[in-house]
């Protein structure tokens, strides 16, 4: 799966085969922020990793989409800075907010839906031993064709065995 970082306030995009879905739309990602602080008080760098997960890795916001966002949740009195270490803020969510929130449930649900959606498609390409099978396969074809010119016969024997495993792979 294929990843774009971060977007316009919060607008983040995935791409896969079907070609690009967006992941987040406008307000969208203040709502998951919000519902992140709700489970407890959190660092930008905490929120960043947070989504990250949620998607299976698949998407990160980039920290000059999180950091104004968390800026804005907190000019909106939806949250505020609980403690500061330096530059390093932690923000919570305020009654406000958790108001807020519960009145934007259903848009969140829909947004929560799409996170999980996005976290389950790229499992599979992500499992070590599917990477590791995959690079054997690469390796194998590329270290053949690279000990000279292949006969008709040899082209014939490849060919079927990637058409072979291929039909195995739609099987399973």
């Amino acid at each position: 799966m294929f990843g774009q970082r971060g977007g316009r306030h919060g607008e983040g995009a995935m791409r896969g085969t079907g070609g690009r879905a967006r992941l987040f739309g406008q307000g969208d990602l203040r709502l998951v922020v919000l519902e992140l602080l709700q489970e407890r008080p959190r660092h930008g760098y905490e929120v960043i990793k947070a989504i990250e997960e949620r998607v299976g890795g698949d998407y990160s916001p980039s920290p000059g989409v999180i950091y104004p966002t968390l800026t804005l949740l907190a000019e909106l009195g939806h949250a505020q800075v609980t403690a500061q270490e330096g530059d390093r803020k932690q923000y919570s969510i305020t009654p406000a907010g958790a108001e807020f929130l519960a009145g934007q449930r259903a848009t969140l649900d829909a947004v929560n839906e799409r996170l999980d959606d996005a976290g389950r498609s790229g499992h599979a390409m992500r499992a070590p031993e599917l990477q590791r099978a995959l690079h054997n396969f690469r390796m194998a074809l590329h270290l053949r064709m690279a000990r000279g010119t292949l006969d008709i016969a040899q082209i014939r024997a490849i060919t079927e065995a990637i058409d072979a495993a291929a039909k195995a792979i739609e099987r399973s």
